[in-house]
């Protein structure tokens, strides 16, 4: 009997649920997929606190998937929390909470093993055969991995998820062109080691690891009347579109976002920075290539696991 395995990977905007099991030809099978927009950082990120309702929305997410684990019957179950249970006060009353109610056992890990986990399922996904800049944008954090074929050459968390920017520059609707200039001067201060690390390894492509990528590339596909990416895993998107896309949400208003059926809920307001940050990215260090993949921490994790 092949080996299943429960991972979930717990965000600051969603908590997401993969079971699945490792194939004869080492990819993925897919068994059950699930996520919920628990926005764990809601009301409380810039304060380092979990709000009340924030800290029940997960709970309850929690219950929910241990029924569908044990309706699997697996044994196996690894649960990984990053930055909003890593830097609120009462992280650890949460993760104590989850497992007096599911037993279910959170592992708390740091951004740099956040970066190595994004890398592993990022390399499943999206074939990496240049020097490549993998960006995944969480809510409370931004990973960063540099890399190529063979290794990762800089890796390093920092604190620009779109839920944190959002709270700290998003004053307006549509955003202001002072709030965009506020929002530059911080990525300059923060991303200048990574500007150094990218003058030396010349990143050729951005991929984008799931999350506000995967919004990106199908409003996209909708503007540009393009092929859908359906099951692909990983999507490349044009330069041109990408652009044009950022320049929509940057002069969209809350009304016109929650009216695009194409962006989820939890994205309706974070996309804007989210967007802010990627096009800085892509244009600071002048990356000619865009891509997506739709794999991210839980793949990597699973194929850690599964291959142990």
């Amino acid at each position: 009997m092949k080996k299943q395995i429960a991972v979930l990977d717990l965000g600051t905007n969603t908590f997401h649920l993969l079971i699945a099991e490792l194939t004869q030809e080492q990819s993925i099978k897919e068994i059950y997929m699930d996520k919920k927009d628990v926005k764990l950082g809601e009301g409380g990120i810039t304060a380092g606190l979990i709000t009340a309702a924030s800290f029940q929305r997960g709970v309850d997410a929690m219950i929910a998937f241990k029924k569908v684990i044990d309706s699997y019957s697996i044994t196996s179950v690894y649960a990984t929390g990053t930055a909003a249970l890593r830097t609120a006060s009462n992280g650890n009353d949460f993760i104590n909470k989850v497992k007096e109610e599911t037993g279910i056992t959170i592992e708390i890990i740091d951004g740099d093993r956040e970066a190595s986990l994004i890398y592993n399922g990022v390399q499943q996904a999206v074939p990496i055969d240049q020097s490549s800049l993998i960006l995944d944008i969480g809510g409370g954090s931004a990973e960063f991995i540099l890399c190529n074929q063979q290794e990762i050459l800089f890796k390093k968390s920092y604190p620009l998820g779109a839920a944190r920017l959002m709270a700290l520059y998003h004053h307006s609707d549509p955003i202001q062109e002072s709030d965009i200039n506020t929002i530059h001067q911080y990525l300059d201060e923060q991303l200048a080691d990574l500007k150094l690390a990218a003058a030396k390894y010349k990143p050729q492509i951005l991929i984008g690891s799931a999350g506000a990528f995967e919004t990106f590339a199908d409003l996209a596909i909708k503007k540009f009347q393009l092929s859908g990416r359906q099951s692909l895993i990983g999507y490349k998107v044009s330069v041109a579109h990408f652009q044009s896309i950022v320049k929509d949400l940057i002069l969209s208003d809350h009304q016109h976002r929650v009216a695009n059926v194409t962006i989820s809920p939890v994205r309706v307001d974070m996309i804007v920075v989210a967007a802010i940050l990627a096009i800085y990215v892509l244009d600071e260090l002048k990356i000619p290539a865009i891509a997506l993949s739709t794999y991210a921490l839980k793949e990597g994790l699973l194929y850690e696991k599964l291959n142990a």
